[in-house]
């Protein structure tokens, strides 16, 4: 196991991208700052998002708004790798979902972090659970829970608060995809014990074994959302044909300074 040490975190600068901050980190500062939150048991949330999340962002006010205040917002996609270097940031990297899930697991057999699983279809975080620990076996899993697809009633929103507080979980996963798991996590931050939120969408399903990963050379070279359309053209088509030949138009509008996104 490589040395998983880590340090203090420090503050995070941001790149402005259509108003949406991006954390400028790699996945080491990423596990950093994870760590420190956890250390000192202070409450926070990260956004792992790509163009969709920036975009959903400009449909939506209040989806900016959750982006600009959550601890770290990661770039999950190489278009805002990308963007962030040519911004004068050279050491942001993709902080992939999956990939920090796995480097947070594999860290948590050293800091004995405590993980709950909220999300994902019926059966899907035993299925993640079992996987995980066949992986990191000295990993500590307290619970996990699959919510109905329809929104909780106010009831059964206490008695999963009550349930996730009752596990006292050092780290909340939460697999909802964008922008549901984002509103969850802005929405019940201030209820759950000292806690990270950490929003990571398809992460489940990936490590679950239900869905397959594109491989590592085309995530490289920014394709992997051309993988998942042809893996899923039905449910995201929107997301990729639509989504990411306006993130391109808006980010020339920014570049050539036709319209001021602010970070407020």
């Amino acid at each position: 196991m490589r040395d998983l040490t880590v340090k203090d975190s420090v503050e995070i600068p941001r790149v402005n991208i259509l108003g949406v901050g991006i954390s400028a980190i790699n996945m080491a500062s990423a596990l950093k700052t994870i760590n420190g939150w956890i250390e000192r048991r202070e409450s926070n949330y990260v956004c792992i998002t790509g163009v969709h999340g920036v975009i959903e962002s400009q449909r939506d006010e209040q989806m900016r708004k959750i982006h600009n205040s959550a601890g770290l917002v990661t770039p999950d996609g190489m278009p805002l790798v990308w963007i962030s270097r040519l911004k004068g940031r050279p050491q942001v990297e993709r902080v992939y979902g999956p990939d920090l899930m796995l480097a947070v697991c594999e860290l948590s057999q050293i800091k004995r972090y405590r993980h709950f699983f909220y999300g994902g279809a019926p059966g899907v975080p035993e299925k993640l659970t079992k996987n995980l620990i066949d992986r990191f076996p000295n990993m500590t899993i307290v619970g996990s829970y699959s919510p109905p697809f329809r929104s909780p009633s106010e009831e059964e929103d206490e008695q999963i608060v009550s349930l996730i507080n009752q596990s006292k979980p050092d780290i909340v996963w939460v697999g909802l995809s964008t922008p549901k798991q984002e509103r969850w996590m802005a929405e019940h931050i201030s209820r759950l014990k000292p806690s990270v939120l950490i929003g990571v969408g398809a992460a489940f399903d990936f490590h679950a074994g239900l869905k397959k990963q594109a491989p590592r050379w085309i995530q490289k070279i920014g394709m992997e959302w051309f993988f998942r359309l042809l893996s899923e053209p039905r449910r995201l088509w929107k997301r990729y044909l639509v989504n990411n030949p306006l993130f391109l138009l808006l980010i020339i509008r920014q570049t050539f300074r036709l319209k001021n996104y602010t970070l407020d």
